[in-house]
């Protein structure tokens, strides 16, 4: 997932504040039949291992949990999200000169297994 720098979050309590808060993540692994995703509710436990546990039940009707996965997984949690009209900015009554822009906050995980 591309971050830019002045966006980066390092600091891991924001991280686990942004996981309880979102709950639902896409699950997403790579099986040799290609990538599978599925939205799974998730409960994090930040005192189990080195960094934290997730927790999620795929049903049983869900193909994801037989196909063996290939590579790391990944889970992402998407947190609010709101679009920003370039209105908002100086520059635009100065210029004219900016684009709309989307804010968001997303965690990802990774080397879930």
């Amino acid at each position: 997932m591309y971050v830019p720098p002045a966006f980066q979050e390092n600091d891991t309590a924001a991280l686990h504040a942004a996981i309880r808060a979102a709950k639902l993540a896409t699950f997403i692994t790579t099986t040799a039949e290609g990538l599978i995703g599925t939205p799974l509710p998730m409960i994090f436990d930040a005192a189990e291992g080195p960094h934290g546990t997730l927790y999620g039940h795929v049903a049983r009707a869900n193909p994801q949990w037989k196909l063996t996965p290939i590579g790391d997984a990944m889970a992402v949690f998407m947190g609010p999200d709101a679009y920003v009209t370039p209105s908002w900015y100086a520059t635009k009554r100065e210029t004219g000169k900016v684009v709309p822009t989307w804010n968001y906050v997303a965690v990802r995980t990774g080397r879930i297994f």
